[in-house]
Parts: C-alpha cells; sequence; structure tokens
C-alpha cells in the first residue's frame, strides 16, 4: 500500500498578511470591547496564520510562482 501524498494548494501572501492584521486588530480593538467576539476573531486569525505557515512549507514553489505571475500577467492585459 503506498501513500498518498497530500497535495498543499499555494495561498498568497496577502493571505498571511491579512491574517496578521486582522489578529492585531482583534486583540487590540474588539477584545478589550467585548472578550468573546474577541476571542473568536483571534482564533479564526490565528488559523488562517497557521493555513498560511503550511502553505509555504509544504506547497511546491514552482507552484507559488505560478499563482503570483498569472495575477501580474491579468494586470497587464487589462
Amino acid at each position: 500500500m503506498s501513500k498518498k501524498r497530500i497535495i498543499v494548494p499555494p495561498i498568497s501572501g496577502g493571505y498571511m498578511a491579512a491574517s496578521m492584521l486582522g489578529f492585531f486588530i482583534s486583540a487590540i480593538y474588539v477584545f478589550p470591547k467585548s472578550p468573546p467576539w474577541g476571542l473568536a476573531f483571534c482564533i479564526v486569525f490565528v488559523v488562517m496564520f497557521l493555513s498560511a505557515v503550511k502553505s509555504m512549507t509544504y506547497a511546491d514553489p514552482e507552484m507559488f510562482v505560478e499563482l503570483e505571475t498569472k495575477k501580474k500577467k491579468k494586470i497587464k492585459k487589462q
């Protein structure tokens, strides 16, 4: 029985930046006003950050390059 290799899709760097920004906003502004909502948002953004780290660790580097170059080509065509 062979092991199946899990293919991890690439996630853009903007996703990681949004998760970090969202965590800090939730921790600084939302948590003091409403602790349950602040904690819930912090958990969501931590999960987003962990998925971005997993994607950066296990995804194929060529897939990252392809993802970013497709975005730039679409912008140039418009």
